[in-house]
């Protein structure tokens, strides 16, 4: 029997995002949903009697007072700038830090007495090791400096406030909601409609994991993280990409019913980037250990059950 009773959630529009909101309403959860004003995704959260949802964005959060009930658990997910060049805009980065300490006294406020955030392999930087709670950080852009700030600084403000801190470093989940940017979205994208994706040769080997199973350890970490404990979340195994993208255009070629052979992929038509990380895989010894957490969705059944929802995306825009 869980002891957390009510949930804050920020950024809870994301795949991760709604398949935690998802997750913790299953459980007979109260969800408190913190969206980004003017979000045109939260609308499309599904109303439910356990949901409230709050239009606040990190730069609101000073402003929202304490509210009529007393929340448990804080899940910080909300972040600006998290493709392409923005991940170097070092003011919008910045101001990212000073969000997630704000959060962190909006949690306070609300009566929680954990807060968990949402770290990002890229506080790392370009290690071609396992990555585990002790591997040194060395982040190479804007966005991976600002997590690994925001996970130190939160922790201090924690401590002070006498609140649990867990950090959660996420490497490359998957799944309905994601943005249209990722690689994974892309390709699914590019193969729906027919067209040949251009990819790297694909010799890289990173650890993907499903959306439902990263919500899954977020909420077992709600209760069973060890304040000051930073968790790496990820599958724990690392394939190479080439593997993943010809697993989801035999997905996709299923979906439409067509032979695979009727979708190429464009692999070794891109060149690496220059700082391209060749080998990505979490150790989730500690989360595993911590909470029993173990990934129940194999990359096969995920990547169906993503591309099927890009797929009832797009038949519905084409319907309006």
């Amino acid at each position: 029997m869980t002891r957390m009773k009510r949930a804050v959630v920020s950024g809870p529009t994301g795949a991760v995002g709604r398949a935690l909101v998802d997750r913790l309403l299953s459980e007979g959860i109260e969800v408190l949903a913190l969206c980004r004003p003017g979000s045109r995704r939260s609308a499309q959260l599904e109303d439910h009697p356990l949901l409230t949802k709050l239009e606040a964005g990190l730069e609101d959060y000073p402003a929202v007072t304490a509210l009529e009930k007393r929340w448990d658990a804080f899940y910080h997910l909300a972040w600006k700038g998290t493709v392409g060049q923005e991940r170097n805009d070092v003011d919008l980065q910045l101001s990212n830090v000073a969000g997630t300490l704000e959060a962190v006294r909006l949690a306070k406020r609300l009566g929680c007495s954990v807060f968990v955030g949402a770290g990002s392999q890229a506080e790392y930087g370009r290690c071609e090791g396992t990555l585990g709670p002790d591997t040194p950080t060395a982040p190479l852009t804007g966005y991976g400096m600002a997590k690994l700030a925001a996970g130190q600084m939160s922790h201090l403000l924690c401590a002070d406030l006498g609140m649990r801190h867990v950090w959660v470093r996420i490497l490359s989940v998957y799944g309905p909601w994601d943005t249209e940017k990722s690689m994974v979205m892309s390709v699914i994208r590019a193969l729906l409609t027919g067209k040949k994706p251009a990819l790297t040769r694909g010799e890289q080997r990173w650890d993907y994991l499903y959306s439902e199973d990263a919500a899954e350890a977020l909420y077992l970490l709600g209760d069973g993280g060890k304040d000051g404990t930073v968790y790496c979340l990820g599958g724990g195994t690392a394939k190479e990409l080439r593997d993943y993208m010809e697993r989801i255009r035999d997905a996709v070629a299923g979906l439409n019913g067509i032979p695979k052979e009727e979708l190429p992929l464009g692999i070794g038509e891109l060149p690496y980037a220059k700082d391209q990380v060749m080998y990505l895989c979490a150790d989730i010894d500690a989360l595993r250990r911590d909470t029993g957490f173990f990934p129940r969705w194999t990359f096969e059944e995920g990547i169906r059950k993503t591309a099927e929802f890009v797929k009832r995306q797009e038949e519905g825009q084409k319907r309006t």
